[in-house]
């Protein structure tokens, strides 16, 4: 192999190397149906919890997410990205360090003083209305449905033919 070949094989080599050891430093985390915990000796990239909860106790260096699911904060934990939850509580404890903003969407905000979260808290608590507002299009949807589908069976359905009167051939 020639010189030059070989040094763009090395340098390839370390830069695929260099890339997969960062890639491993900060693992992304996503659960369906089963709880996430990350404990105080991890770090972690992005923690997204469907169904589930997120018990966070060491540090996220991205966002937190859960759909129908809680979040807690312990103390000393640090979230560097946004910490968001739909139909679900969330808990900041004494200590904890929030750099994102906190949105919770039908759910509650449970925050301990002593906590520090730098950007916008937003809190919506009405599940019924969170609820309805999505379960809404569906039911548009629905109802759309049923009226081409009536309107189908009314042009399939067979008409009685009319008698002719008296007289008429």
């Amino acid at each position: 192999m020639k010189q030059p070949a070989r040094y763009c094989v090395r340098l390839f080599t370390i830069l695929t190397l260099s890339a997969l050891a960062w890639a491993k430093s900060n693992p992304e985390r996503t659960q369906f149906n089963r709880d996430i915990r990350i404990e105080p000796d991890e770090k972690v990239g992005d923690a997204t919890c469907l169904n589930c909860n997120v018990y966070v106790r060491g540090q996220v260096t991205g966002d937190v997410t859960t759909v129908h699911g809680n979040i807690m904060v312990d103390k000393d934990a640090v979230v560097t990205g946004d910490v968001t939850t739909v139909l679900g509580d969330a808990r900041i404890e004494t200590g904890a360090n929030i750099s994102g903003e906190l949105t919770i969407v039908g759910g509650v905000l449970h925050r301990q003083p002593g906590s520090t979260i730098s950007g916008d808290v937003t809190n919506f608590e009405n599940k019924s209305l969170v609820v309805s507002m999505m379960l809404s299009p569906l039911i548009v949807l629905g109802i759309i449905i049923a009226l081409i589908v009536w309107l189908v069976q009314r042009g399939r359905r067979a008409r009685p033919i009319p008698a002719s009167p008296p007289g008429f051939r």
